[in-house]
């Protein structure tokens, strides 16, 4: 087993020690550092920055030829750790000694540690493992007594972290989802890192609600197993990836092996939408993707994307952007309207 361990909770120090047991070759865009490894022992990229409030970020898409074992030594604090696996799946325990605690595919956790207590994350050999990790420092500025690291610290902790605290999740895609979109960000520099930090406030949020949910959740809550979750994102990435497609409930409950109630109890879960008005809504997204990057018409546009009226079309994009495509792509680019 390999032994990688962690002596700092900041970020530059964080990612000199990674590439010091992992090697690979560091790049750096203002405050935000990138590791990329591709050797014998170990495959992927690491990312990770820091924001205001003590919040930082550190996120892991590896894989590696032997069980990997990091400790992160707590020592001058104890943060908060906000964690996610959006592939594979990882184990976590408090110490070397502690109980090993595993965590898997679409599960949040929230993780603190007594003063001066060690957490331990494994990381199995020859599994592709997508993780994300928030980290909110607990140490707060007597001047900013209603910063946001502080409130989490009231909110889980109450001031006092005297014992060990780890939370395991139900399955959650709606935050897999935030995450693709925190990846798939393509600027650069200063901009780059407030969009950054405007997503990963918004996913640290919806892993405190999910903590709040299930409290409340009754034991008969309707939940989707792991494979039935999963199942639901491989079909909204098909649908992602073909919107032109002439779905139905009973080709899409065919293709997937889920009866049709599962298939529109997992959409409405995860995306707050039946099935229709989620294939809706990606046609929808690509139209305006189609208007921003291509040549085509509105005309083309809508039927190239599975719409068999314009009128139709027209008005579920109005409802959307508040103006028409038409308005829309005249506004792009007003030489550009053809159609």
């Amino acid at each position: 087993m390999k032994i990688v361990t962690i002596h700092t909770e900041k970020i530059q120090n964080i990612f000199e020690e990674l590439n010091s047991n992992l090697g690979g070759k560091i790049t750096f865009d203002l405050d935000e550092h990138k590791l990329e490894v591709n050797n014998s022992f170990a495959k992927g990229s690491i990312i990770g920055a820091s924001f205001n409030d003590n919040i930082s970020y550190v996120q892991f898409d590896m894989t590696f030829s032997a069980d990997v074992r990091l400790d992160i030594l707590n020592v001058m604090s104890s943060p908060v750790y906000f964690a996610y696996c959006s592939k594979g799946n990882l184990s976590h325990s408090f110490g070397l000694n502690g109980e090993e605690r595993k965590f898997k595919t679409f599960q949040t956790a929230i993780v603190t540690s007594k003063d001066k207590q060690d957490n331990v994350l494994f990381f199995e050999k020859d599994i592709k493992t997508k993780f994300t990790l928030i980290i909110v420092g607990t140490q707060v500025d007597e001047n900013n007594l209603h910063s946001l690291n502080q409130k989490v610290k009231e909110t889980f902790f109450e001031n006092n972290t005297v014992q060990d605290f780890f939370y395991v999740g139900s399955y959650n895609l709606k935050i897999a989802e935030k995450i693709e979109q925190l990846n798939a960000i393509t600027q650069t520099g200063v901009v780059r890192n407030l969009l950054k930090e405007g997503i990963l406030r918004i996913i640290l949020a919806m892993e405190i609600q999910q903590h709040t949910d299930d409290l409340n959740a009754s034991k008969d809550t309707n939940c989707l197993t792991l494979k039935e979750m999963e199942e639901i994102k491989e079909l909204s990435e098909f649908i992602k990836s073909c919107p032109e497609e002439a779905f139905t409930i009973k080709s899409l409950s065919k293709k997937s092996g889920l009866s049709p109630n599962k298939l529109q109890e997992g959409f409405k879960l995860i995306h707050n939408r039946t099935v229709n008005d989620y294939i809706t809504h990606v046609r929808v997204l690509k139209a305006e993707v189609l208007m921003r990057t291509s040549d085509l018409n509105i005309s083309e546009i809508v039927y190239c994307i599975g719409f068999t009226s314009r009128s139709y079309f027209s008005k579920i994009f109005k409802e959307k952007f508040n103006c028409s495509p038409k308005e829309y792509k005249f506004n792009l680019n007003p030489m550009a309207i053809t159609a």
